[in-house]
């Protein structure tokens, strides 16, 4: 398998694992930043409303992003090394928005599920389609955007900061155990600074199809959101998104790296040498 194939695999299967496994905590804080708020919306029951729709689109957005991340990553350090840092920004920055374009529809789709339990995930679908259309479903792609890179920017950033530490000081590269670590780190940092874009996101997603909300900037629904709730709302979900994420990045980052190590492993043990020498003759 070449590289392009073992970070595609290595990054699917991290998303699908990372999905599944926290999905209860997604839910709870998709329900705390909804505007009718965590008891309306459902409260605590199907925690698991809408997990087709997620793990659909975990696999394919996963694995984009990291094909994308690499070979960014791969590409900016043949033509400089001497910042690291800016190379790790600029490839997570491409490798989100490409990600994005995969998820942002099932996203939709998700959280409106999330928000209706009572509802199938198939039903959703057709109701959200019916009433936005095709092309609404990729209505909210600036906000994710505007979430995910700064998000992105930071934590994988901090990821490979912690891993580079990790390698300077044992003088040989971290470990998956060490990755999932450092991933859980940078990945309770990135969620608490971002989760006021995150609230923001939100509300774009859960809204109708005449809402205020979906003609304010970012910025102006940011505004709006502190003027009537004030820190809190701006806030509101921090604690599920900071517990989601710090697992998520340790789960996230951990098997990444686990994976991505173990296939490299077989293709060495496939292929040691090179071609097997041609038999002699006794």
């Amino acid at each position: 398998m070449n590289d392009s194939g073992i970070y595609l695999l290595s990054g699917a299967t991290a998303g699908i694992v990372v999905e599944v496994s926290l999905y209860p905590f997604d839910t709870i804080r998709t329900r705390l930043q909804s505007a009718q708020g965590l008891s309306t919306s459902g409260g605590f029951r199907g925690i698991y409303a809408g997990i087709p729709s997620a793990a659909l689109a975990s696999i394919p957005s996963c694995a984009v992003f990291f094909l994308t991340y690499e070979s960014v990553k791969c590409f900016l350090n043949s033509i400089q090394s001497r910042w690291p840092t800016f190379n790790y920004m600029l490839a997570a920055s491409c490798g989100e928005a490409t990600s994005s374009f995969v998820r942002v529809p099932f996203d939709m789709i998700k959280q409106r599920a999330q928000a209706s339990p009572d509802v199938k995930t198939y039903i959703v679908f057709r109701e959200t389609v019916a009433c936005v259309g095709l092309k609404g479903l990729y209505r909210g792609y600036y906000n994710v955007v505007c979430r995910e890179i700064p998000f992105s920017l930071l934590q994988v950033s901090l990821w490979e900061s912690f891993k580079d530490m990790w390698a300077a000081y044992q003088h040989r590269a971290a470990t998956p155990l060490q990755s999932a670590m450092s991933g859980a780190l940078a990945g309770g940092i990135a969620a608490a600074i971002t989760t006021p874009l995150d609230v923001a996101q939100t509300r774009v997603m859960l809204a109708e199809r005449d809402a205020e909300v979906l003609r304010d900037s970012t910025m102006t629904t940011l505004k709006k959101i502190y003027a009537t709730q004030g820190w809190r709302g701006l806030f509101s979900g921090i604690l599920p998104r900071i517990v989601w994420i710090t697992a998520g990045g340790a789960l996230f980052c951990g098997v990444y790296d686990k994976v991505k190590c173990v296939l490299r492993k077989e293709n060495e043990n496939a292929d040691p040498t090179g071609p097997l020498p041609l038999p002699t003759r006794p």
